[in-house]
């Protein structure tokens, strides 16, 4: 199973930050280091969040990282156009030697979207752009150079395009999340990964079971895409550290309770890893291990030796 990291920071994060704990995965031994794409909190007028750009911070650690993967899940879609945003991720997949993914989905904050004069459509219409938007970056990434690529949408069009953003090896497109129909059948279309999103670790394979019914309603030769899960977590070398965790956790920690896993010492550990055999056993092959503190190296280097280095 892979194995990876991301970041949803608790009050958000600055660069510095950010790159540190990449580091830290990447030392660990994970596989990926992936990070959220919020401009806001979730607490109600968190004015100390500090929001940074994703695929910004995601160009930086492509020339500062080596070997770890690097991503979004989810990007909003609402916040990039459609040609933009191929390029940017092209560009990084680039800079990084080849090791980009695009997680993607129809955006869900309406807060954040006000807060920064970003346009925020009904979730019907969100659907719409998203799978323009899904169409347009495919054509971008996948037309061969001396021919060219056009799209004529509802929301977008592409007008005869003959420079193509160049990737080093073409990114993987992540689609995920709780919704039975529209999703899914997203995810059978167009995506490389799809994951079953924030739920209690024996409803994934309901998910699953799902989307390969999508599948083969388009067609798509179910091995053909990767099944991932996202699961919170916080790990403490004691029961003092692990309370210490859960409390910068702050709002998040409820997702730890609901959705995720806790525990200390091997205890804990032993629990993280019986998550991760439950998981496997309902076909995940790919699971992101979900953290909220924004300087807290220390916690990725402990799932690094007493989770990862012991499977």
């Amino acid at each position: 199973m892979r194995l990876r990291i991301l970041l949803e920071p608790n009050g958000g994060a600055s660069y510095a930050q950010i790159l540190a704990l990449a580091r830290a995965a990447e030392e660990a031994g994970f596989d990926a280091f992936f990070r959220s794409d919020h401009y806001l909190g979730v607490g109600d007028d968190d004015v100390r969040y500090q929001p940074t750009d994703s695929w910004t911070t995601l160009a930086g650690l492509a020339v500062q990282t080596e070997r770890v993967r690097i991503g979004t899940l989810v990007n909003a879609s609402t916040f990039r156009l459609p040609g933009q945003l191929a390029v940017e991720v092209a560009t990084v997949d680039q800079m990084s030697g080849g090791r980009a993914e695009l997680g993607i989905g129809t955006a869900w904050f309406e807060r954040e979207h006000q807060y920064f004069g970003i346009p925020f459509p009904k979730l019907a219409e969100r659907f719409e752009r998203l799978e323009e938007q899904l169409e347009i970056l495919k054509g971008l990434w996948d037309t061969k150079p001396g021919e060219r690529f056009s799209f004529e949408g509802k929301y977008f069009t592409v007008a005869d395009c003959a420079a193509f953003p160049r990737w080093a090896s073409r990114p993987k497109i992540i689609i995920g999340g709780a919704g039975a129909a529209k999703t899914p059948r997203l995810a059978a279309k167009y995506a490389d990964e799809f994951n079953a999103a924030l739920c209690p670790v024996d409803e994934h394979k309901a998910r699953f079971d799902n989307f390969h019914r999508r599948c083969e309603e388009v067609g798509r030769d179910l091995p053909a895409a990767r099944l991932s899960a996202t699961v919170p977590v916080a790990l403490g070398t004691d029961e003092a550290d692990l309370e210490a965790r859960m409390d910068a956790f702050g709002q998040a920690a409820g997702l730890v309770n609901n959705a995720g896993v806790k525990g200390h010492g091997a205890d804990g550990a032993r629990q993280v890893r019986d998550v991760l055999k439950r998981l496997e056993d309902q076909g995940t092959d790919t699971t992101y291990f979900h953290v909220y503190g924004p300087s807290d190296v220390d916690h990725i280097r402990l799932l690094g030796s007493e989770v990862l280095a012991r499977m």
